[in-house]
C-alpha cells in the first residue's frame, strides 16, 4: 500500500515537470503584474485538472474491469521506466543527442524563419494568448492546457486501485493537482509573503538552469532510473 502512495507522488511530480506549465510560467513571470496572471493560470488550471481527475476516478471506480491485475505489472514496470531513465541519463551525459538536437534546432529555426518571411507568428496560440497579460486570458489558457496527462492518468488509476472511500479519493486527487501545480503556487507564495527575495531566486534560478540545466537533468534521471530498478527487482524477489 505504501508503494502506491510513493507512486502517486512520484507521478505527480512528474506532471510538475510538464513543458506547457514550465513555457506558461517562464512567459508570464517576465510579464506585468505575473502574480494576477499566475492566479488566473492557476484558477483554470485548478477547475480542468480537479475536475477531470474527479469525473475519471469515478468512472474507473464504477468499472469492473480495474479490479483485475492492479499489481501484477508493477515491479516490470519499475525496472522498464528506470532502464529508460538510465538510459537518458547517459546519453544526456555522453552528449550523444547532440546530432539529433541539432537537427531538431535547424529545422525549428528554418520554420520560424518561413513564418517570418510570410508575416505569420511564431508563437503558439498559447504563448501568445498569455502575451495579452490579461488575468482572464490566462484563466482560460490554464484551463484549456491542464487536462490530465499521461502521468496523470496513470495516478488517477492507482488511486482507483487503492480502493479507498470517496472521500480518500477526493483527497488524493486535490493533493495530486496542487503536487503537480507547484511550479505556480511556490512563485505565487513567496510574492506574497516575500517579493523581493522571490523576483532574487527566479532570476538566480534561471541563471543555474542556464548554467547547470543538463547536468541536474543527468543526475535526476540517473537516480531516480535506480531507484526505480532496485525497488523493482526487490519486489520481484
Amino acid at each position: 500500500m505504501g508503494n502506491e502512495y510513493l507512486d502517486i507522488f512520484v507521478l505527480a511530480l512528474l506532471a510538475m515537470l510538464n513543458p506547457s506549465l514550465l513555457a506558461a510560467v517562464t512567459v508570464m513571470l517576465l510579464l506585468p503584474s505575473p502574480k494576477r496572471l499566475m492566479l488566473g493560470y492557476l484558477l483554470g488550471a485548478y477547475t480542468t485538472s480537479i475536475t477531470c481527475g474527479l469525473l475519471i476516478v469515478f468512472t474507473l471506480h464504477r468499472s469492473p474491469a480495474t479490479s483485475t491485475s492492479k499489481h501484477t505489472l508493477s515491479p516490470l514496470e519499475d525496472i522498464v521506466i528506470g532502464a529508460l531513465a538510465l538510459a537518458v541519463a547517459i546519453v544526456l551525459q555522453t552528449g550523444r543527442d547532440e546530432p539529433l538536437r541539432e537537427r531538431r534546432q535547424r529545422k525549428k529555426d528554418a520554420k520560424l524563419a518561413g513564418k517570418r518571411e510570410a508575416g505569420k507568428p511564431t508563437e503558439s496560440l498559447p504563448l501568445r494568448m498569455l502575451g495579452k497579460g490579461d488575468p482572464k486570458v490566462t484563466f482560460a489558457v490554464g484551463v484549456v492546457l491542464s487536462f490530465p496527462g499521461v502521468s496523470y492518468l496513470a495516478a488517477l488509476a492507482k488511486i482507483d486501485g487503492l480502493g479507498k472511500a470517496a472521500g480518500v479519493s477526493v483527497l488524493l486527487v486535490v493533493v495530486f493537482c496542487l503536487i503537480q501545480l507547484m511550479l505556480l503556487e511556490l512563485p505565487l507564495l513567496g510574492y506574497a509573503f516575500a517579493p523581493e527575495r522571490t523576483q532574487d531566486t527566479i532570476t538566480r534560478f534561471k541563471a543555474w538552469m542556464a548554467r547547470s540545466g543538463r547536468s541536474a537533468a543527468v543526475a535526476g534521471a540517473g537516480i531516480i532510473g535506480l531507484l526505480l530498478i532496485v525497488r523493482g527487482v526487490v519486489t520481484l524477489l
